[in-house]
């Protein structure tokens, strides 16, 4: 049975905090008056005012109760109903207009109460708005419901006073047992919901990640909800419970609760119609329309939810679009593009840079014997056409899938490989290094793309978008020793050798290095990829191997390059000195899109634990330190690498292998910009591309031209700029002049 409580009509508007969460010594409005900082002098109002409002059929329990300031215009307040103490700000006799609606200044056909409004605003037809604080030049029009209760969170996983703890929203990210489950909150990074995600055997962690969480907020209950300036919101019907920033745009939502909107001048953020949004936060600039459904939620800044989205229990990284499809219990780091209604994502940690196909259903547990299956990829990760995917499954950063029906778990370790369900042969194929042998132009303007698009105006933690970064050059180490293990296995097994595991990737390296060798005889299997007896071959191994080597050597020198030109190396001896002795390779963390190595983060960790830090702010101020000393942290992961890549040291670098390196780096873009432009050809040049047109003419209208292509011409303009960059420190670290080249 609804319960609907009988009381005093001379009650509505007053009482909003009972008398028990009162502080001593104040009223119910202390809390408001703090909240408001407008600035306006607020004054009763006069009889003739009093006698205007009552003439323009306007109510109130007390007039007396009615604030106003000394701008106000009673004549541009009719038809309303007030309750509690109202203030209203400068009312003039103008209309303001945004996308083509115009309605005049004022309060019209309103039930308003307990709530404060700043200048010129337009209330048209909202009929019921209670314990608001109204910025200036606000347009309000028809919305049924807009009130704030006395407990409101706004969307932080809080408890205000007297409440217990089940009412808490936490969102169930990664896995759908709540076993990961994090407390959102305003200004939340991506960050901050891997950490507290991942590391859940550290308890005392898990402690201090909720106790930063509660002292962001105040328990007190009384808080009023806030619409900033310059907002629109209308034609909408339920609004509880929302904080709203600056600038932001509602127009036609059906029900919005509990929520943080951030919005401002340069980021507005917008809501369309039909949306439903319940227990989020929303970062500035965001886009929100048409017939999406959240519910605890995160979306971090310029993220878009559109075409009847579903997020539901999940982080969605900043500059991320997810459209149509569903997406549940996930963590997904910056960059990530999921569209078409058929794509469906579940209990997943995706780390950035990431695009899911249409038809894509990563991670149900339907079947399972429980909901607590996992999935989690690295940078990069493109599944494609009607790709399923069982948990758990794991994958090296830019892993590509192709089109299948996926029958068992897999892990992936190789960076940027093909993965393919050979139905015909009951195998599963992995061809390594794909990326670089037939999509380099996806690759390298996805690199660009993202770029382009981070829109955030605070950037806190730098998100690497360099598909050759401290994490897949890692993962490439890792495949190398994998490439030459399988490699000598293979070996074996035709010579019917006794191998030992100890000698495997020495004679692999072998093998691999061998330019005669005949690969065609070898069938080379991989172990531990797929939860299934059947095999796994690895196909263009010697390639593959050769590319990552190359790829090595490319960003080791292209650390150095960026660093002699930042620290105005002069010469070898200089470069030397700034390499330190003890340097190493050390493993890196993706934390929400930033790459920090191990020992910063256990550090910072441990001082978590000391007390040495004690609040959300201040693990920002990690993640921004690190920030600030990347490029310093990169190039010595990128000298360690290419180090061990040639089995050298700091003291063997002489001028002429580096000369040779340099050389052999401008080869490799050379190699790169060829690729970039003969991938994008075959796009033009195949026979089943050109059949739909019936002239050139034609084709080049819809597609355009290869030669008109902006990003090719860039990446010849790198090329360029490349040949130009180490000519200038071949010639610098010469100590002299060296003929044009």
């Amino acid at each position: 049975m609804n319960e609907i409580r009988k009381k005093a009509i001379n009650s509505i508007g007053y009482h909003f905090i009972q008398p028990e969460f009162l502080s001593e010594g104040k009223d119910e409005y202390y809390l408001r008056n703090l909240q408001n900082r407008n600035g306006i002098a607020y004054r009763n109002l006069t009889a003739y005012e009093i006698e205007v409002l009552v003439r323009n059929n306007n109510t109130s329990d007390d007039w007396n109760k009615i604030h106003v300031s000394d701008a106000f215009n009673p004549e541009l307040v009719k038809n309303c109903k007030f309750f509690g103490l109202v203030r209203i700000g400068k009312l003039e006799t103008i209309s303001v207009e945004y996308h083509n609606v115009c309605l005049p200044v004022g309060l019209y056909n309103s039930t308003i109460i307990s709530c404060d409004f700043g200048d010129n605003v337009v209330v048209n037809n909202v009929n019921y708005i209670s314990h608001y604080i109204i910025g200036n030049e606000v347009m309000l029009a028809n919305i049924h419901e807009l009130h704030t209760t006395d407990h409101s969170k706004f969307g932080n996983g809080i408890i205000k006073e007297g409440e217990p703890e089940d009412v808490r929203v936490w969102i169930e990210v990664c896995n759908e047992n709540a076993g990961r489950k994090i407390l959102p909150f305003n200004g939340m990074l991506p960050g901050d919901a891997y950490l507290w995600s991942k590391f859940r055997g550290d308890k005392l962690l898990m402690h201090r990640f909720k106790e930063f969480t509660e002292k962001k907020f105040d328990k007190k209950r009384g808080y009023y909800g806030k619409i900033g300036d310059r907002c629109v919101i209308k034609n909408t019907s339920i609004i509880k419970d929302v904080w709203v920033g600056n600038d932001a745009y509602i127009k036609g939502a059906n029900k919005l609760k509990n929520l943080t909107i951030n919005s401002e001048r340069d980021a507005p953020s917008q809501i369309g119609e039909g949306c439903e949004l319940v227990n989020g936060i929303i970062g500035y600039g965001c886009r929100i329309f048409y017939g999406v459904k959240a519910v605890r939620f995160h979306m971090a800044s310029h993220s878009q939810l559109k075409y009847g989205a579903r997020l539901i229990n999940s982080y969605l990284g900043s500059n991320s679009t997810i459209s149509c499809c569903e997406v549940l219990n996930s963590l997904i780091f910056p960059a990530h593009e999921q569209h078409h209604n058929n794509s469906f994502l579940c209990a997943s940690l995706v780390m950035g840079q990431s695009n899911i196909a249409a038809g894509a259903t990563i991670g149900s547990n339907h079947n399972s014997r429980a909901a607590d299956g996992e999935m989690v990829a690295g940078r990069g990760f493109w599944p494609g056409l009607c790709v399923s995917l069982k948990h758990n499954s794991k994958f090296a950063s830019f892993t590509l899938i192709a089109k299948s029906d996926y029958p068992c778990e897999l892990n992936i370790p190789i960076p940027f490989c093909l993965v393919n369900n050979d139905i015909s042969h009951n195998r599963l194929v992995v061809m390594p290094a794909y990326w670089f042998m037939y999509n380099m132009y996806a690759l390298a303007r996805n690199a660009h793309k993202y770029i382009d698009r981070d829109k955030r105006t605070n950037i806190v933690q730098y998100i690497e978008y360099d598909f050759l970064a401290p994490d897949s050059i890692n993962e490439i180490f890792n495949a190398l020793d994998l490439l030459r293990k399988f490699t000598a296995k293979a070996h074996y097994k035709i010579t019917g050798e006794v191998y030992d595991e100890i000698t495997l990737l020495t004679v692999g390296e072998t093998i691999l290095n061998d330019k005669d060798y005949d690969f065609k005889k070898l069938l080379i299997i991989a172990e531990g990829f797929e939860n299934n007896n059947r095999p796994t071959v690895l196909v263009k191994v010697a390639e593959a191997y050769r590319i990552y080597k190359e790829l090595i050597i490319y960003y080791g020198i292209i650390e150095i390059l960026k660093y002699t030109e930042k620290n105005n190396i002069e010469d070898l001896q200089q470069l030397q000195s700034h390499i330190p002795a003890d340097i190493s390779r050390l493993n890196w963390k993706n934390i929400g899109g930033q790459l920090i190595p191990d020992p910063a983060l256990n550090s910072f960790i441990q001082s978590i634990h000391d007390g040495m830090i004690n609040s959300w702010e201040e693990v920002h101020h990690f993640y921004q330190q690190n920030t600030n000393i990347y490029p310093e942290q990169k190039f010595q992961h990128a000298i360690s690498s290419l180090f061990e890549s040639l089995h050298i040291n700091a003291t063997d670098l002489t001028d002429e292998l580096l000369n040779n390196l340099l050389q052999q780096t401008l080869q490799t873009k050379e190699w790169m910009v060829k690729n970039i432009l003969s991938s994008r050809a075959k796009d033009f040049q195949t026979s089943f591309r050109k059949m739909i047109y019936d002239t050139d003419e034609e084709m080049q209208e819809v597609v355009g031209s290869l030669d008109d292509n902006v990003f090719i011409k860039e990446q010849s303009i790198e090329l360029e700029i490349l040949r130009q960059r180490i000519f200038n420190l071949q010639e610098k670290l010469s100590g002299k002049k060296i003929p044009s080249v």
